[in-house]
C-alpha cells in the first residue's frame, strides 16, 4: 500500500508547477503588458493629422460647394 501512495505522490509532484517559476512567468507576463500598454498610450497621445491638416483647400472645398454649409451663420460671404 505505502508504494501506492508513494507512487500517488510523485505523480502529484512531478505534475504540480514550481510556484516560484510560476511567479516569474507570471511577472515576465505583467512587464510585457505595462510596456505594451505604455506604448499604446504614448501612440494615442499623438495627433491623428498634421498641423495644418484640415486647411488644405481640399478638405474646405465642400464649404464652398455646399450652399447649406456655406450660408451657416458666421460663414457667410461678406
Amino acid at each position: 500500500m505505502g508504494f501506492i501512495m508513494e507512487f500517488a505522490e510523485n505523480l502529484v509532484l512531478r505534475l504540480m508547477e514550481d510556484p516560484k517559476e510560476r511567479d516569474r512567468k507570471f511577472r515576465e507576463h505583467l512587464y510585457e503588458l505595462k510596456d505594451k500598454c505604455q506604448k499604446t498610450k504614448e501612440m494615442w497621445s499623438l495627433p491623428l493629422r498634421p498641423y495644418g491638416f484640415w486647411t488644405f483647400e481640399r478638405h474646405n472645398a465642400q464649404i464652398f460647394w455646399d450652399s447649406q454649409i456655406s450660408q451657416v451663420q458666421g460663414r457667410r460671404d461678406p
